[in-house]
């Protein structure tokens, strides 16, 4: 029998999809979210609910509340759910492989489809992606271009549930790169995606399938060099050494 919907499940739910969206990039640290009113009524809940889930939010130290003329909810820098994230990649061993496979299997065969379904004003979607890549004036402006492309690609697909589900697995691959040593890989990303649009283009599955295969596999080893350190290697005594010491 199913669980009744409850006041308190509704807003670990939208402090869910929230937290998904900062995952994302699309509201990025000092970014400000729509007044109450508003967002309670973009999301399709009571302003109780959303209060509730804020206040998770806040306990987490991804939002933060401010009062007088400039008031509101911003997003903080993440510096303690970065802290957090880091620390769980890190003890629940495989998570990040688990997650990247999932990934790719989601995102080679939303490539396949893509290739054999998409219309002409998909591949304008994917180019105008592009275009946002090359002139990207920080890394959360990275990070939605980046989303853009890869959920464009999963429309080109005809699949509302693949994009559902590469949605959430972007969100499940939290890396604030704005905290982290890490440096965006735009020229990197710009190359693949622009060869996976061409294949796109020309109906090449097979191809688009391959170039994006590559393309999450370059991710997951930048994803390790986050969490590991620069090998990678969870057993690294690097990494032991600063998690003892984030942990004292």
């Amino acid at each position: 029998m199913a669980r009744p919907v409850t006041s308190t499940t509704l807003a670990k739910a939208v402090a869910d999809h929230l937290r998904t969206l900062i995952h994302r990039g699309e509201v990025g640290p000092g970014g400000r979210l729509p007044p109450e009113r508003e967002l309670a009524e973009q999301l399709g809940v009571a302003r109780i609910s959303l209060r509730e889930a804020i206040k998770q939010l806040r306990e987490e130290g991804y939002v933060e509340v401010r009062r007088g003329a400039t008031g509101g909810t911003y997003v903080t820098q993440l510096d303690q759910p970065a802290a957090a994230w880091q620390a769980r990649m890190r003890t629940q061993t495989g998570e990040i492989d688990d997650i990247l496979d999932f990934r790719i299997a989601l995102e080679t065969e939303t490539a396949v489809l893509a290739a054999r379904r998409h219309v002409p004003e998909d591949l304008d979607v994917l180019s105008d992606a592009i275009a946002s890549l090359k002139n990207v004036g920080g890394r959360t402006a990275f990070r939605q271009a980046d989303s853009q492309f890869h959920l464009g690609l999963a429309r080109a697909a005809r699949s509302d549930r693949l994009a559902e589900a590469i949605e959430a697995c972007r969100g499940d691959l939290f890396s604030p790169h704005d905290l982290l040593p890490f440096a965006d890989p735009v020229e990197e990303t710009l190359r693949d995606h622009q060869e996976i649009l061409d294949l796109v283009a020309v109906r090449d599955a097979d191809r688009a399938s391959a170039v994006m295969r590559e393309h999450l596999d370059r991710t997951r080893a930048q994803l390790r060099a986050i969490v590991f350190g620069p090998d990678g290697d969870p057993a690294s005594p690097d990494v032991a050494a600063r998690g003892n010491a984030s942990a004292g």
